[in-house]
């Protein structure tokens, strides 16, 4: 099964809680709260695709394994700096809100003036990588590695 054949959004969300043990009301919960963005019809129906069922799969080990409130994994979702992915300019990250808050991932800001206006976040590789577990820590980190570089020799 190709990646693409993941995003395709075909499980009815009463499925995906079934699936996963998780309540309609905790998935729902989920996206209120910015952790996933779903795939809603004209009459509100709520689809998911198997990349979503690993991403709250991820959000269920963050909470039940690690001890990380929903408040947590939004504001680890919020250090990933987005703008260095999606290679917007200095000013169009000055005029954007992801860039100077730290609440939430990228996703749940309204992109106007920026790299990635107009674009479904859902496809964004900001995105698809903060919802594998093992993808999230390297995309906080190699920011951090980047801007704080231990000089040779020294130790922390």
């Amino acid at each position: 099964m190709t990646n693409q054949n993941n995003n395709i959004p075909t499980l009815l969300i009463s499925t995906v809680g079934k699936k996963l043990g998780v309540s309609v009301e905790t998935i729902r919960l989920y996206e209120r709260k910015g952790l996933i963005l779903t795939y809603k019809t004209k009459g509100n129906q709520r689809f998911f695709s198997r990349a979503d069922i690993e991403r709250i799969k991820c959000i269920r080990i963050a909470i039940n394994e690690h001890k990380i409130s929903i408040e947590g994994i939004r504001h680890m979702q919020a250090l990933i700096p987005c703008w260095e992915h999606t290679r917007c300019t200095m000013k169009q990250r000055e005029g954007c809100p992801a860039y100077h808050r730290m609440k939430a991932g990228c996703w749940t800001y309204n992109h106007k003036q920026n790299g990635c206006s107009g674009d479904d976040c859902r496809n964004c590789k900001v995105y698809i990588f903060s919802g594998d577990c093992k993808n999230i820590k390297s995309l906080i980190h190699n920011r951090t590695a980047s801007k704080r570089r231990i000089p040779r020799g020294k130790k922390l």
